[in-house]
């Protein structure tokens, strides 16, 4: 398990996921996943507002794609987006929400091939959310790409 010292997993670029006090907990290649404090993410009536729960899962798309993909490197100049997002919300959540995404190896190389061929590289990525007891709360299905802007 690679611990994420001193990886904010490109959060300072993103400031409202800073605000929301969101924590990477682990980034590795083909996996990522960051805690949502309850607190400033609380609703009118006392649980995890939904919001907050949809932008914790669809960070993970870009970085997973960070830490998956050589941006800095061989895919220089390209970025992870996501084109398409939907969450399934399955209870009230309560307290800290881990959330974790994982994409397989075989799968990373795919992309990684379709981007260099083609400039861009598609995939999709499902996510669970599991409060602080276990329980899934959420899950979101997306799809994410990685290509070059300009």
């Amino acid at each position: 398990m690679e611990e994420a010292a001193g990886h904010d997993g490109g959060l300072a670029s993103v400031p409202i996921l800073e605000a929301m006090g969101i924590r990477v907990v682990e980034v590795r290649p083909g996996f990522a996943s960051a805690d949502l404090p309850p607190e400033p993410n609380t609703n009118h009536f006392g649980v995890t507002y939904a919001g907050s729960l949809f932008s914790v899962a669809e960070m993970l798309g870009g970085l997973l794609a960070m830490a998956s993909f050589d941006l800095g490197g061989e895919l220089a100049g390209f970025v992870p987006l996501v084109k398409e997002s939907t969450i399934r919300f399955r209870r009230p959540a309560l307290g800290v929400v881990r959330a974790e995404a994982s994409l397989p190896d075989d799968e990373v190389a795919r992309v990684r091939e379709s981007a260099l061929t083609t400039g861009k590289g598609e995939f999709a990525l499902e996510a669970t959310l599991t409060d602080a007891g276990g329980e899934v709360v959420a899950s979101t299905v997306g799809t994410y790409q990685v290509r070059r802007l300009g």
